[in-house]
């Protein structure tokens, strides 16, 4: 049995969540802990593998089923699942509180206190290790119905500008398609009745004085043994490039997730495409940066424009706009310009544009520059360090 694992914890979920509580919860986290956005992050990729895992079992109705009633999925779960169906409507099959031990013993050949005996010549003598065997660790059963195909994930670069402006990207990925040969069956068609169980879909074990009625291991309960498609060697799908087109809105940040849908892995045997998920990541520009819908910008002024106060041209995603410095401005100031920064759509509201100005020292290379700075020292003759010497007790 596989290490039991809290899916639903995992999640961030409750066991009650709808569906629609997973999908969102998944995304979410998904979204936050992509390699992608996290490289060289040896623990976020862990998580991320974790979550997809909760998600694959948590997503299918089969599967959620039966992790929810033993506790743990698993191939050898769902086929067990459904050969035991027979013994309680669905519900699986609940042996505590018997005692196989005879059973056991007459099975293996041996009867209690006794010694070991030859098996039935016909066979009939199947132990209970080796019927439970079949029944829960016997293989994957083949799937009988439609399949849905897998998500995929795709991470994808933006130039800045298209990500503040909206864009039209087109991308090539790797995608299941269905089998043109098989329509995605996975069978050339034709075939032979089963000689397991003689066309049945079920064979017969015995283990002691009990037997089990099971699903026919190799036809899969069809009855019926087909022809694998030579094509696609009976997995339904194929592997191809595909190009797809996606539109990049307006205001697109970093972790943004975009939804291609039927756009993933073809389905299987009829089942739906699943569908594909784009991350956004925002290449850095040299002069903005973006903090929500906010763009903040470092501005440099001189020492008369801090001091003396002016007005100042400055660069927003708009083109230029006028700032307002302050008489007395400090280094590190920070000023705000309305609605200057990011149009949000999905909000209805725009961001804003904060200024961060910082003194930029005069190149002193003349003499005249000099004799300024030393009348200016002159008349400026406080100590701008005598507070800090005060705070320090060092005075």
């Amino acid at each position: 049995m596989p290490g039991k694992t809290d899916y639903y914890e995992t999640l961030g979920i409750s066991r009650g969540a709808s569906d629609d509580e997973v999908r969102k919860s998944y995304r979410r986290l998904a979204r936050k802990y992509h390699p992608d956005l996290n490289p060289g992050d040896k623990a976020a990729e862990e998580r991320f593998k974790q979550l997809q895992e909760a998600y694959d079992v948590l997503n299918d109705a089969k599967k959620k089923a039966i992790y929810d009633q033993y506790g743990f999925y698993s191939d050898q779960a769902a086929a067990a699942s459904d050969k035991m169906g027979g013994f309680g409507g669905g519900q699986g099959a609940d042996f505590s509180g018997f005692d196989f031990s005879d059973f056991f013993q007459q099975a293996s050949g041996t009867k209690p206190g006794g010694k070991p005996q030859a098996p039935p010549p016909d066979g009939s003598g199947t132990s209970f290790k080796d019927l439970f065997g079949q029944m829960f660790g016997g293989g994957k059963q083949g799937a009988q119905g439609p399949e849905n195909g897998s998500d995929l994930e795709y991470a994808l670069n933006v130039p800045f500008w298209q990500s503040i402006r909206g864009t039209q990207v087109k991308l090539t990925i790797q995608r299941n398609e269905a089998c043109d040969e098989c329509s995605g069956t996975g069978s050339a068609g034709g075939g032979s009745s089963c000689f397991e169980c003689n066309g049945s879909g079920q064979v017969t074990q015995m283990a002691g004085a009990m037997k089990f009625n099971l699903t026919c291991p190799r036809c899969n309960g069809k009855g019926k043994l087909s022809n694998i498609c030579p094509k696609c060697r009976g997995a339904g799908v194929l592997g191809r490039p595909d190009q797809v087109e996606v539109r990049i809105p307006a205001g697109s940040q970093t972790g943004s997730r975009l939804r291609a849908g039927g756009k993933g892995n073809s389905g299987t045997r009829g089942g739906q495409a699943g569908d594909l998920y784009i991350t956004i990541r925002v290449e850095p520009h040299p002069v903005f940066k973006r903090d929500g819908d906010n763009i903040e910008i470092k501005m440099p002024i001189t020492v008369s424009e801090a001091g003396l106060g002016a007005k100042i041209e400055v660069p927003t995603i708009d083109g230029r706009a006028l700032l307002k410095v302050p008489q007395g401005t400090q280094n590190g100031q920070r000023f705000r310009l309305r609605e200057k920064g990011v149009d949000n759509p999905r909000k209805g509201v725009r961001g804003d544009q904060i200024v961060e100005v910082f003194i930029q020292a005069p190149d002193v290379q003349n003499e005249r520059t000099r004799e300024l700075l030393r009348e200016l020292a002159q008349v400026e003759a406080e100590d701008p360090r005598a507070a800090l010497w005060e705070q320090t007790g060092d005075k």
